[in-house]
């Protein structure tokens, strides 16, 4: 397998993410412990789990943004936020669609931005640059709107947009949290056929945080369920059910017996009383 965006070829078959023993503290309580994870180069993952879970701390951890309080995680063998990591992993957070009417840039424009490096804001001009930026446009699918003000695109588009940027900046891992949230059905299919192509035609690493279990299940290749700590790693095609993610979780049935209707008497009794209000003197 191979990279190609920038027309350079990379094998693409190491590790790139090592979570090892990892343990996160928020405001004094415990988030997440014992998180091992192990990434390779052109993998699909999605991350699930319940509200609270840690999904978002672990991207945040994993960025380094947020610091663990035991444990280590390597970015292609360096620290997270270290100079040999910088520009080779993209983040797009939970509201990066959520773009203000006031701001006034199109899509052009913020994929470019995506190219700008902290040595010189006029290296974006470069040719090469430039070029990068096109190629860009055309893999995300925007070329009819790359003129287009942000504000101006549906949700759907200004995802794509967003991803524009992390792929400008040659980011090798891109990591997402709720893509999804406020982007329509038909915007949703399509963004999702984006990301696979992104990993299977230029072996780019995902890791996506959803609540949309189904959904992820019918995306990514991998999936990792949640809880404080991992519960589940593996295939989509081994993924619990409900009543098996329920036992995972440590819930049990509150009822024992079924409770459906088992007689004509019991259904009688299950039927509505429909009120029907008439003038006094009248039943």
């Amino acid at each position: 397998m191979t990279l190609n965006l920038a027309d350079e070829i990379i094998v693409c078959e190491s590790q790139v993410i090592e979570v090892s023993n990892l343990s996160v503290i928020r405001s004094g309580n415990q988030v997440l412990h014992d998180i091992n994870l192990s990434v390779t180069c052109g993998e699909f993952i999605g991350i699930v789990g319940p509200n609270g879970g840690g999904k978002s701390t672990l991207l945040l951890t994993i960025l380094g943004i947020l610091k663990p309080n035991t444990g280590t995680i390597r970015i292609f063998d360096n620290e997270p936020m270290s100079k040999n990591v910088i520009g080779k992993i993209g983040w797009v957070p939970q509201t990066a669609s959520n773009i203000s009417s006031t701001v006034q840039i199109t899509v052009r424009e913020l994929i470019q931005l995506g190219t700008l490096k902290s040595k010189s804001y006029f290296q974006i001009y470069r040719k090469k640059n430039r070029e990068l930026v096109e190629k860009i446009i055309r893999i995300v699918g925007l070329e009819e709107v790359a003129n287009t003000r942000l504000s101006s695109l549906s949700g759907g588009q200004r995802q794509r947009a967003v991803i524009g940027k992390a792929l400008a900046s040659e980011a090798e891992i891109i990591v997402m949290d709720e893509p999804m949230v406020g982007v329509d059905l038909e915007s949703r299919n399509s963004l999702l056929k984006l990301l696979d192509d992104l990993c299977h035609e230029e072996n780019k690493t995902i890791l996506m945080v959803s609540h949309d279990v189904s959904t992820i299940k019918q995306t990514v290749h991998r999936m990792i369920y949640l809880e404080e700590t991992i519960s589940y790693d593996g295939s989509t095609s081994e993924f619990p059910d409900l009543s098996s993610l329920a036992k995972l979780r440590g819930i049990t049935a509150t009822h024992n017996e079924d409770i459906s209707v088992k007689s004509k008497l019991d259904k009688a009794r299950l039927d509505p009383i429909i009120m029907v209000s008439g003038k006094e003197g009248e039943e």
